[in-house]
């Protein structure tokens, strides 16, 4: 997208997101001088300083939720979350996978190997590798999708393969992985990635998969699948005790739907704060005029925090751009944008299902077949916004993101 319509785009949600923080950090002040003591009475304070406002969102996000993660791990398996998430793959996008142990050799006992079918000829079109438990001593934290087999004509590959890692807590005797509810978002979401690695149709490896994607839509099919972690019919289709087999307790799933819009209007801020200051920096500022007494980067920062989270100011000393490394050496220079702009289009994409109806079956398989033959299919050969209005019929739309997240 253009520098204007980063900006305009940002504007249209800040326009929604500005009013739902003040309304929270009002929330949060009064929490802190019901609870804070005789430090943060009126007459000592005129408002909570930016480390207050973390300190006590916290403590108000625990006040109003009380859910702890290991209270949700006894309903989240890994083995019914993996048959959950199958499942659901399945249905939409016409595929099956089937574990496929000792058909090729793995590097640890615990990788799983799977291998995914095209449910109208059983043909085999992917496979992928699954080492899903922490092991400190020889394998780093985090969770990740990497592409082992891409798909090339020109080397006569046509069956791609995936690495899908986590690192989760491995099973003890009987009692099997458990997981929080975040490892739960983290593994669909690394899964969306691998799906658009391993139904690509695409022939030319350079943009097979996930290959030549620009950085503003590579996080599409990722975040989108995130979403149907607070679907209720895929959650209660797998979130069951592993002991008792009980469904998940009501209160806890609507507690975790909540939780997902705790903060949404600060944290929507800080967010374009982050992603207008990087491309104001990168498009218009003048570093020669900045040396002869013009408008510094700290200027800029303030300028624009006056524009984004002007119920927070930065403080006269803040240096946070001096280790803002996203955009100057990690790779997000004139791109930080593209977290939100993500987050825009997987919402739009997940809004398709949500207008034909998730209860309505015939409809969701007719909308997830074309989300498989647009977006996991074309590969990185075709501008993503082109992909984009092919699968929904127009441009993104931010009023699915700014419904999810309760600032409509």
């Amino acid at each position: 997208p253009s520098v204007e319509s980063v900006i305009d785009l940002s504007n249209l949600i800040l326009e929604k997101a500005l009013p739902a923080a003040i309304r929270e950090l009002d929330e949060i002040t009064a929490f802190a001088r019901a609870n804070g003591g005789d430090a943060y009475a009126g007459d000592k304070i005129e408002k909570l300083m930016p480390w207050d406002i973390t300190f006590w969102s916290e403590r108000l996000k625990e006040s109003k939720f009380d859910l702890k993660e290991e209270e949700l791990r006894p309903y989240f398996a890994l083995p019914s979350v993996l048959d959950g998430m199958f499942g659901l793959v399945e249905r939409l996008f016409n595929i099956e996978v089937k574990k496929a142990d000792g058909e090729t050799e793995v590097w640890n006992e615990d990788v799983s190997f799977f291998k995914i079918y095209d449910k109208d000829n059983q043909k085999h079109i992917a496979s992928f590798y699954l080492d899903p438990y922490s092991r400190p001593a020889d394998k780093r934290g985090g969770a990740w999708m990497a592409d082992c087999i891409g798909r090339s004509e020109a080397v006569d590959r046509d069956i791609p393969v995936a690495y899908l890692t986590c690192n989760g807590s491995p099973p003890v005797g009987e009692k099997p992985s458990l997981m929080t509810f975040r490892e739960v978002e983290t593994l669909f979401h690394e899964f969306g990635h691998g799906l658009q690695h391993m139904l690509t149709r695409a022939t030319v490896g350079d943009v097979a998969g996930i290959n030549g994607i620009e950085w503003d839509a590579v996080e599409l099919p990722s975040q989108f699948m995130e979403n149907w972690c607070y679907d209720r019919p895929t959650i209660y289709g797998f979130a069951k005790h592993y002991e008792t087999g009980e469904p998940l307790p009501e209160e806890m799933f609507e507690k975790l739907k909540e939780q997902k819009t705790y903060g949404a209007g600060m944290g929507a801020c800080r967010q374009l704060l982050f992603g207008l200051m990087d491309m104001e920096l990168h498009s218009n500022f003048d570093a020669e005029a900045a040396e002869n007494g013009g408008e510094s980067i700290f200027d800029v920062h303030k300028r624009i925090a006056a524009k984004c989270t002007p119920y927070s100011p930065p403080l006269d000393e803040d240096r946070f751009l001096c280790c803002f490394n996203h955009i100057f050496a990690g790779g997000y220079a004139a791109g930080y944008y593209s977290y939100k702009w993500a987050e825009v289009m997987s919402a739009d994409a997940f809004g398709a299902f949500e207008d034909v109806g998730l209860e309505n079956e015939e409809k969701v398989q007719e909308v997830g077949r074309k989300f498989r033959e647009t977006v996991l299919s074309l590969g990185g050969g075709i501008e993503p916004m082109t992909v984009f209005k092919e699968f929904r019929g127009r441009e993104p739309s931010p009023e699915a993101l700014l419904r999810h997240n309760g600032l409509a």
